[in-house]
């Protein structure tokens, strides 16, 4: 009997710990996606005292039984690829089990330089992250990309090494889902940058919402079981664009400071803020979302107030998400208690201080979904439920 796909993506501007998620997730799943995005995509994962750093391999890598897989909707830097093989496998992991997509399209250094070039002329910087991705896109739309099935025959050095791994994409997952394999699908970026329902022109050059699964790897929406969305317990974004709930002062420095937030690919400093509820309700709208997960709930710890976005309001007139980006926009903000204990051990949401439980039900309340587990602190064993 034929499975369904689940998703795991983020609801807000990428950085919200979705790998560390999927890597908990895949345990149970025979396949872990990659949809879309390229190498610009930065997912972190920490088991004890060793950091692996992903861009493009699915974050279910740390489970040899889950076979792993990125979709024709996807953009890849062949060279960043095949330098993530062979860190992998100094660890021990068998890379013979990653799998691409005949028509994921090739990012080539000229991809790279034009972005350069592009975001050093724009008169106002998008942020890029400068990796080629946009070129790469732009290059797919105009029909004169490279995708995978054709850069295998060309002969290149490259194309050797990754051809064993180069399969028919369409074939592979419908293969797997009739199987009634167990599959779950790994967003990039976050929901915020989607290319057409993101803080456009702010946003990354695909679909990064629910919907790109079915672009980006060639199933229907029948095909899709549960979607699961990953908020951080305050909002963080790294480069230009709309945010209203960023802090200039102290606490975003803190934020900062106590969150380690600095970009996976860039090293760029992250700007931070509280959590915006409108922003958040808009993605789970936008995702279908059956239920959320919240992340660094650990690095609010310390803190005597932390406040919330709970509306945009406009000439008098309460908005919505689209007019994020609106001149004169007005913030309504509520502030609820802080915790100074320490959380790092709870393994229940139940075993929370008092304030910090509050917190977590009063985002449950806003976003119109349940918060199935939180995150305590950066090791992948510290969760609560």
């Amino acid at each position: 009997m034929a499975s369904k796909a689940d998703i795991i993506l983020g609801l807000q501007w990428g950085d919200e710990g979705k790998g560390r998620i999927v890597d908990l997730y895949a345990k149970d799943y025979d396949v872990v996606a990659r949809f879309a995005g390229g190498d610009n995509a930065g997912h972190s994962i920490v088991v004890g005292d060793r950091e692996l750093a992903l861009r493009i391999v699915p974050s279910g890598v740390m489970h040899p039984h889950v076979e792993l897989f990125i979709g024709g909707g996807a953009v890849v830097n062949l060279r960043t690829l095949l330098e993530e093989f062979d860190a992998l496998a100094a660890i021990g992991v068998d890379v013979s089990r990653i799998k691409l997509s005949d028509r994921a399209h090739v990012v080539f250094p000229h991809h790279l330089e034009r972005d350069r070039a592009a975001e050093t002329e724009r008169s106002q910087a998008l942020g890029t992250t400068g990796r080629g991705i946009g070129p790469a896109y732009v290059d797919r739309v105009a029909r004169t990309g490279v995708p995978l099935a054709d850069f295998v025959r060309t002969g290149d050095a490259l194309a050797a090494r990754i051809a064993p791994h180069v399969v028919d994409g369409v074939a592979y997952i419908h293969e797997r889902l009739g199987a009634g394999s167990r599959v779950l699908l790994e967003g990039a970026q976050g929901s915020l940058l989607d290319v057409t329902y993101g803080t456009y022109p702010y946003v990354t050059s695909s679909h990064t919402i629910a919907g790109g699964a079915c672009t980006g790897l060639g199933i229907g929406p029948g095909a899709i079981g549960r979607v699961t969305g990953v908020l951080k317990a305050y909002c963080t974004r790294v480069g230009a664009g709309p945010f209203p709930s960023e802090l200039h002062d102290e606490r975003g420095e803190r934020l900062r400071r106590q969150g380690g937030e600095f970009g996976t690919v860039t090293g760029r400093p992250r700007r931070c803020g509280w959590f915006d509820a409108v922003a958040a309700r808009y993605a789970v709208a936008l995702n279908g979302a059956d239920a959320a997960v919240i992340t660094k709930l650990d690095v609010l710890s310390g803190l005597e107030s932390i406040g919330i976005v709970t509306a945009y309001g406009l000439g008098g007139k309460t908005i919505g998400f689209g007019a994020a980006n609106a001149a004169g926009l007005e913030l309504e903000a509520e502030y609820l208690q802080g915790w100074s204990e320490p959380i790092g051990d709870c393994r229940r949401i139940g075993d929370l201080p008092a304030a910090a439980r509050a917190y977590v039900e009063r985002l449950r309340e806003l976003i119109g979904v349940p918060i199935e587990m939180v995150s305590v602190g950066r090791e992948r064993s510290q969760l609560a439920r």
